[in-house]
This record gives structure tokens, sequence and C-alpha cells, in this order.
């Protein structure tokens, strides 16, 4: 039976395994820059698709060489997510709290980029997926059971929390750490397009979260929604025009900051 340590080592070690996790960078970069540019397009008055994976891939899909790139999606963040994993089973730090919490965040990360492969992977095969219509779906089927509401709560708590990790992430330049930064202009460059980006995310997914509570809390699923339904109820707000602005704005400068990610990121 082969030892999972020796497996991630292997992985890390493998350079067509580290060359596919960049991949992975570049094409998660690109499709926040997609969901940015349609969450800016509701405030322009040109956007009919949804700010969100699903929606992404849609307007991928539609470019010459789309489906195309929908497979290289799904293969660089699968190979991003099995690098998570293997840093997870590798994370060796001294303080047993502090190695758990890493390897929470790394499993959690391994999770979000293989929701969004499969998203790909769905779309380049000709199917689709409203995220918005999952959250709601899934916010009646959890408000069925017995404890529904309070699960429905914690759901929302724990993405919230993932918001504000990001924020936090973004606020504090933590993300710094992971990256061999080069000098002078450039890594400054690359520091703010980070913190622009890890904090417009955090937003978006924290208001997510706060969605999925005020669904259990007025026993409305339909309350709960998506990262598009996320950004709709930015719009909403006093002075939503401008918000969204900045988030849409803030989602293409995290694409962007993917892709220096995917250049010098410690791997």
């Amino acid at each position: 039976m082969t030892n999972p340590k020796a497996a991630a080592r292997a992985t890390e070690d493998s350079t067509v395994f580290r060359t596919l996790a960049r991949i992975g960078y570049v094409v998660l970069g690109i499709v926040h820059i997609v969901i940015g540019v349609v969450a800016i397009s509701f405030v322009t008055g040109g956007g009919s698709g949804e700010a969100d994976q699903g929606g992404a891939m849609e307007q991928i899909r539609q470019t010459p060489l789309g489906v195309l790139l929908l497979w290289v999606i799904a293969v660089g963040l699968s190979a991003l997510a099995v690098w998570q994993i293997a840093d997870a089973f590798l994370e060796r730090d001294p303080d047993a709290k502090k190695r758990w919490g890493y390897r929470v965040k790394f499993v959690g990360t391994a999770v979000a980029y293989v929701a969004i492969a499969w998203t790909a992977l769905v779309y380049a095969l000709g199917g689709q997926s409203d995220s918005s219509e999952s959250s709601q779906t899934f916010s009646a089927q959890l408000l069925a059971t017995p404890a529904g509401v309070f699960l429905l709560v914690l759901v929302g708590l724990i993405v919230g929390a993932i918001g504000i990790a990001f924020i936090v992430r973004g606020a504090t330049r933590a993300f710094e750490k992971n990256l061999a930064l080069p000098v002078g202009v450039a890594a400054r460059g690359i520091i703010t397009f980070g913190v622009v980006g890890y904090i417009a995310k955090g937003v978006a997914i924290a208001v997510t979260g706060v969605l999925f509570v005020v669904a259990a809390l007025t026993h409305h699923p339909e309350e709960a929604g998506g990262l598009d339904a996320a950004l709709h109820s930015l719009a909403a707000l006093p002075f939503g025009v401008v918000i969204l602005w900045i988030v849409g704005a803030g989602l293409v400068t995290y694409g962007v900051f993917c892709f220096a990610r995917a250049r010098y990121a410690r791997m």
C-alpha cells in the first residue's frame, strides 16, 4: 500500500504536476476575470449572463476554442486541487493547532477548486449549471430536516467565515509568504493586486453566507443564492452601483493576481 505522504511528496516533486498546477492558477484567473466583467456589466446594463462560475463557463464556451479552454480549466484546477491535498499531507508546522488549521484550509481550497473544475467539465460536455438554483434547492432540502434552520445558519456562518478569511488574508497581506516575489515595482504591483483581489472576493463570499442565514431565519429558501445572487444583493444596497463596480473590478484584479501567482507561487 502506498504511503499517502510519499505519494504527496512524489506529486510535489513532479515537474509535470507542478506545471499543471501553475496552469490551474492561470485558468482560475481567467474565470475570475470573466465573473468580474459580468458583474460590472450589471452596472453598465449590458449584462445577460450570471456572475458566477456557471456564467463564466457559459461565456467561455461561446468563444472560439471555448470547449478546449473549458477542458484546460477542468484539468488545471483538478491538478491544483491535488496539489492542495498534497500540501495538507505534508504540512509540518510544529504547532498542532496551526498545523490542523492549515490542513483544513488546504482541503477546503481543494474542494473549491474541484467544484469549479466540475462546473467547467459540465459545460465542456454541453451541460449547464445554475448556482442560485442549486443553492435554493440545497437550502430547501436542508430546511426540511428536523434541525434544518440550525444547519442552514451554520452553513451560512461557515461561508461567511470563509469570506472574512479572504478579507483578512488580503488586508494583512498573508498571501505574500506563499510567493517568491521579484524585487521593485513588480512586487509592489502584485501585492496591491493581491490585497484588492482578496478583499473583493471575500466581500462577495461573505454576502453569499449572509443570504444563507437570511434564508434560514425567514424559512424562505429562495432567499439563498450563489455568487450571482450575492452580487445582485450588493447592487440593491444604497450606493450599490458603486459597490458592485468596486467588487467587480476587484474580482478582475484577483484574476490578474492569479496570473502573477502562477509565475511566482512557491511550489
